[in-house]
């Protein structure tokens, strides 16, 4: 919780007490926590470290849920930057209209990959993993890891956020999908609006739901990483879909200076600010890959 503003509901039910998602260690952060406070008042006194401010408490009959948020509002700050400022702002002016690959983010992995390294031979059998928390993280790595690599074969061809037949759409902000069909001249008015998407799948039990070459390509991913996509059946996970684009909302910025940058945008939940930084600027993480998400 380093450096971060936490905001905290407390509870008075018979369960234990949850937050709705990780933020990053190294960022100023505000987001609800959920405390399992059942029959006993408000505490008078805090123990925190200083880094970490309450800025309101309320009583709620609900205890927070992993993944029980509709998105994150990011403010970055670039600084050292180096370049044409220019050429940076129709970067983001087109980001503004097309999206960018919807890329789960490094920290999804771990610190080097470890996430995969470790689910790799959990899945194989060669690790015992006993913790509830660390077989979902394992497992969320790996599926993560499918996608991206289905997420990468799309960005090659040049069709991360065009529709093909046979493609599976997603709709914006909703679990609703569809078939892509060849002759619906609808659908490229439709991306362009931002109220679909083409889609990727998060491995699972069931059947594929896309067709023709689309289908053909996301098996022959799958075939390729066999062990994750075996090892994600076996653990029970159903087949899901997830947009292959992601569209920043609401995105701003700001210079300061000529090497100064501030960059301001709402993302979905699950989505990671990574992915748009990462679209814009040459980046390095100077901290390392952490297993927290965004």
């Amino acid at each position: 919780l380093a450096d971060s503003k936490v905001r905290a509901i407390l509870l008075d039910v018979d369960s234990p007490g949850g937050y709705a998602g990780r933020k990053d260690r190294h960022a100023v952060t505000t987001q609800w926590f959920s405390l399992h406070l059942p029959g006993r008042p408000d505490p008078e006194h805090w123990d925190l470290p200083p880094s970490v401010e309450i800025l309101e408490a309320v009583r709620h009959r609900r205890k927070l849920q992993v993944g029980a948020l509709r998105g994150n509002r990011f403010r970055l700050v670039v600084r050292e930057f180096e370049g044409d400022p220019a050429v940076l702002e129709r970067r983001l002016a087109g980001i503004g209209t097309r999206g960018v690959p919807n890329y789960f983010g490094a920290q999804r992995f771990g610190r080097e990959g470890g996430n995969l390294q470790k689910a790799q031979a959990w899945l194989r059998g060669d690790l015992r993993v006993k913790e509830r928390g660390l077989r979902g993280l394992l497992l969320s790595a790996a599926r993560s890891f499918v996608f991206n690599e289905v997420l990468a074969r799309r960005v090659a061809a040049g069709t991360w956020d065009r529709a093909l037949p046979g493609d599976v759409m997603v709709l914006d902000g909703r679990r609703g999908y569809f078939t892509a069909e060849a002759d619906d001249t609808t659908l490229e008015a439709r991306i362009a609006d931002g109220e679909i998407h083409p889609s990727g799948p998060l491995w699972g039990r069931g059947t594929l739901l896309t067709g023709g070459e689309v289908r053909a390509q996301e098996d022959m991913v799958v075939q390729g990483h066999a062990g994750f996509a075996e090892g994600l059946e076996r653990a029970g996970l159903q087949q899901e879909r997830r947009a292959l684009r992601l569209l920043p909302r609401e995105l701003r910025w700001e210079w300061f200076d000529p090497a100064s940058l501030a960059l301001e945008f709402r993302l979905p939940a699950g989505s990671f600010a990574t992915a748009v930084v990462g679209e814009l600027l040459d980046i390095e993480d100077a901290g390392g890959t952490e297993a927290t998400e965004e």
